[in-house]
């Protein structure tokens, strides 16, 4: 059966409308928020996931205090009620609209983006010490073709990368000196108790501040300035891996698709593969 895109979306829009009318009022205890890229030109759209069920509610268009806003606006009371987490980035505009939309909601801030901001630092330091390495040394030495050693956990390394590694002096680098930093905070995770997280963190703090690594100091200030809703990790132990397994599909529909012409077919789709919805007749 040959049908075009068009027929496609109207198809899966009449199921969507269907799934939603369908969907119950039941309890959410844990809620996921992030953004993943539309179009090309910084275009996004902003997810909202239910963790447990590890399903998207809600779509909305842009990366803004208003989308998160409407999507919040959208619960029932019902679901305001039962959420006792959310799990998000530390951009500002999440932080804002959860307070004013679940105020009885601890906000998580996720370990996931906080592991990609300390690797951003680190590929930073790489970049820059790589580029001066490659333009004064005249013996050849640099640290090219490194970068994936750097920023990849060595558990996933392969015999031969873990040799690579194991020849690198760690000391003689500053890449090596922000790897250890960031491979540090990874224990950050593993305590059983808020008050030892927090306890380590002061430790961790003090070195990363001191270490003369402009990318990691700022990473470092930026924890600090959010700790209180770091912190809450123990309390509810949640992240937002559902999300990013979430995104990795929404990923593959766009990928299928070759892209979607607006946001009202992109809409549809996400909600038709990922909603959870009883979308049949």
């Amino acid at each position: 059966m040959n049908l075009s895109w068009d027929e496609i979306h109207l198809i899966r829009k009449k199921a969507v409308e269907r799934g939603l009318r369908r969907r119950k009022d039941h309890k959410i205890k844990y809620l996921g928020i992030d953004e993943k890229s539309f179009r090309r030109g910084r275009k996004y759209i902003t997810v909202l996931n239910d963790l447990q069920r590890q399903t998207v509610i809600e779509v909305k268009e842009g990366k803004s205090k208003e989308a998160v806003t409407q999507l919040l606006s959208s619960l029932s009371k019902k679901v305001k009620r039962s959420c006792e987490a959310v799990a998000v980035d530390m951009d500002p505009v999440f932080k804002t609209a959860i307070e004013k939309n679940l105020p009885d909601a601890d906000i998580v801030h996720d370990k996931f983006h906080i592991s990609k901001y300390l690797n951003e630092a680190v590929a930073n330091i790489w970049k820059d010490e790589n580029r001066r390495l490659r333009s004064v040394n005249t013996s050849g030495v640099t640290l090219s073709g490194t970068k994936f050693l750097w920023l990849t956990n060595q558990e996933n390394y392969s015999d031969k990368q873990k040799e690579a590694f194991n020849s690198l002096k760690l000391n003689l680098y500053k890449v090596g000196k922000g790897w250890q930093i960031k491979e540090a905070f990874r224990y950050f995770w593993s305590y059983s108790y808020k008050g030892n997280a927090e306890k380590f963190f002061k430790r961790w703090y003090f070195w990363a501040t001191h270490s003369k690594l402009k990318p990691i100091i700022k990473v470092a200030k930026m924890l600090y300035k959010n700790i209180k809703y770091i912190l809450t990790y123990f309390a509810h132990r949640i992240t937002n891996a559902g999300s990013e397994s979430i995104n990795s599909s929404i990923q593959k529909i766009k990928s299928n698709a070759r892209g979607f012409r607006n946001f009202d077919f992109f809409r549809v789709a996400i909600l038709f593969h990922l909603g959870g919805l009883d979308v049949y007749p």
